[in-house]
């Protein structure tokens, strides 16, 4: 559809036996930042090289910024800018030599990179490093010269794989202004994070597991969906209370966060309806809860009741196939 900046329909990718990306059916409006979210290994980056056009499904169609991802590769590469995970820029060459490099490969040169470089240094604030080598900036600033290289051409769709990996609390934060700056300028911003914080902060969200979308959603509208299924415990003999908390029929898992056990129940319920049941567990085990409460889901809560589901689907499939 026209309003689709990426749009995908039973994608894979397999590196011989192994299938990284499987039957991937996926869009992402325009304007909207995206949040790509799953484990190390679960297809984030393979999918990303493949939307980039960097390398070809092996099954599959789609289209990224309205080029074919199997015909129009090269089109996909002029049009979208790529911001790698780790660190691909040259270290030994200056802020500034990187970027004129980077240009130069998108037919940029002279004036107008003169000016596409003052204009996109003075934004991302590293117009007082652009003579010091890229090796030598700090985590935060090579992320933010990496991110200007990314944006030399006036990309539509700018994918970002892990682009505040190891960086401090403050440039994160500063790096997530200047995204939701370019998206308001109308540029869409795909983005893989660990960070399920910063995931909260993406207009829509997709959870990968063991190569497959798992779930789409607006981060809000995911969260509801473990309404009543998460009950708070408080107890300042926590750890003891969760084991104990992990006897009952009625509980799939228990978290803990400090004095604060999170439980995770099979069917939605209220803690009025469980508290009694939760309490008699902890006394068997001489230990004393303080307070039992509703609590909001999290992102993360969802991310972990993503993963118990597949490791018990897993666990069933080795069963039966045993």
């Amino acid at each position: 559809m026209a309003d689709d900046v990426i749009s995908t329909e039973a994608l894979s990718r397999r590196f011989g036996t192994l299938e990284a990306v499987k039957n991937l059916t996926l869009t992402v409006k325009r304007g909207e930042i995206f949040g790509f979210l799953g484990p190390n290994g679960a297809g984030k980056t393979t999918t990303i090289k493949m939307l980039c056009g960097l390398i070809a499904p092996s099954d599959g169609k789609g289209t990224v910024v309205g080029y074919d991802i199997r015909t129009q590769r090269d089109e996909i590469k002029r049009a979208t800018g790529y911001m790698a995970q780790h660190f691909s820029l040259y270290p030994d060459l200056t802020a500034d030599e990187n970027f004129r490099f980077f240009a130069g490969v998108y037919g940029i040169f002279g004036k107008e990179a003169d000016q596409r470089l003052k204009e996109l240094f003075e934004r991302v604030d590293i117009m007082h490093k652009r003579k010091e080598q890229a090796g030598r900036l700090s985590g935060g600033l090579k992320q933010r010269l990496a991110l200007a290289c990314a944006l030399v051409h006036k990309p539509q769709l700018v994918f970002l794989d892990e682009p505040t990996a190891g960086v401090d609390p403050a440039q994160r934060q500063k790096l997530w202004d200047l995204l939701y700056d370019l998206c308001q300028e109308g540029t869409s911003l795909f983005v893989t994070t660990h960070y399920l914080d910063e995931a909260e902060r993406c207009h829509t969200v997709g959870f990968m597991l063991g190569g497959e979308l798992i779930d789409k959603g607006a981060p809000h509208a995911l969260r509801q969906t473990l309404r009543g299924k998460i009950i708070g415990v408080y107890s300042e003999q926590s750890v003891v209370a969760m084991r104990a908390l992990k006897t009952l029929p009625q509980v799939s898992d228990v978290t803990i966060y400090g004095y604060e056990l999170r439980v995770f129940m099979r069917e939605a319920s209220t803690p009025q309806a469980v508290e009694g049941a939760l309490r008699r567990a902890a006394e068997k085990a001489s230990v004393k809860i303080d307070r039992v409460y509703a609590v909001e889901p999290t992102l993360e809560d969802l991310f972990m009741a993503y993963e118990r589901s597949s490791a018990a689907t897993s666990a069933e499939a080795q069963a039966e196939a045993s």
